[in-house]
């Protein structure tokens, strides 16, 4: 019987930096999570134990602080991912490809009564905003993205005309509450843009949707997002959701001889319904290895 090493690839996982730009009076602050793998001739690592193509884990660590320092700073995730990528793909001939997770969080400054504060910040809540660049020799492919998009509307939607059975006990509704945290990552066509702008344009294109749409569904509601961005950005191939149905049941409160017309709510954690689907473009390049290790999607 023959043995042999498969598909790996190895690393140091979420090294938490902070960058500090004092460039000016006014500081700036970029809080990432960086997830740093490799992939090559690692064979004998493996199956002997011999090290001579292993850089370090914790090299690999450093490598993300020092390329901090000396690219005078972070800037967009995307960018730093593909510069981590590139640092070890084109810098060591065992190294084939390189898989960069970057995880963003994002702080606003302090407002004060004199303005936004120089150098204090607040953690901003809502979305954390991703990035997964994975490089095979001169290809590369960018996935970004967020997560914990927590969206409700407290009408404009409803739920009906699906199948009844012995076991259906949910009632059908033309008037509900809708609310779900979005995690969404989309796959770009190329590797030189400007990241920021397609990130926060994005980001409204999918809020005004999901606003304006009066959803029938949320499978609906998740389609009428996607295709919305995917007509304004041609620069994107395709996107993928997963979208929780946080549940919000009505309350009866006709035992304490009161009227609920929609507007007292138990808001249930669980179970939920998850809904997750990608919205594509038919003309889009091929996605080789871009999804290959960005787990829990379809």
């Amino acid at each position: 019987m023959g043995i042999r090493l498969g598909d790996n690839q190895y690393g140091k996982a979420e090294v938490r930096l902070v960058r500090v730009n004092r460039d000016t009076r006014v500081h700036r602050i970029k809080d990432v999570s960086v997830t740093s793998q490799l992939r090559g001739d690692f064979t004998a690592v493996h199956t002997e134990g011999d090290n001579t193509n292993c850089i370090a884990t914790d090299t690999q660590k450093n490598t993300v602080y020092a390329l901090a320092k000396e690219n005078g700073d972070v800037g967009a995730i995307e960018d730093f991912a593909l510069l981590l990528a590139r640092h070890f793909v084109n810098g060591f001939d065992c190294v084939r490809g390189a898989r960069q997770e970057i995880r963003e969080y994002a702080w606003d400054r302090i407002e004060t009564s004199d303005g936004p504060h120089d150098h204090s910040f607040v953690r901003r809540g809502g979305e954390t905003r991703t990035t997964v660049v994975t490089k095979d020799g001169a290809e590369e492919w960018v996935v970004s993205g967020f997560e914990g998009l927590t969206v409700l509307k407290s009408t404009g939607s409803e739920f009906h005309g699906y199948p009844k059975t012995a076991y259906t006990t949910l009632p059908e509704t033309t008037d509900r509450v809708l609310a779900t945290d979005v995690t969404a990552r989309w796959r770009y066509i190329g590797a030189d843009l400007d990241w920021d702008k397609s990130y926060a344009s994005v980001k409204a294109i999918m809020l005004e949707a999901f606003a304006t749409t009066h959803s029938l569904a949320l499978q609906q509601t998740l389609y009428r997002m996607g295709e919305a961005v995917l007509r304004a950005h041609p620069e994107i191939a395709e996107i993928r959701f997963s979208m929780p149905n946080n549940h919000h049941f009505l309350v009866d409160l006709s035992p304490f001889g009161l009227d609920n017309p929609n507007e007292v709510f138990y808001a249930a954690d669980r179970p939920y319904g998850k809904i997750e689907a990608a919205v594509e473009r038919d003309d889009a390049p091929a996605a080789g290895r871009a999804w290959e290790t960005v787990p829990g999607f379809v």
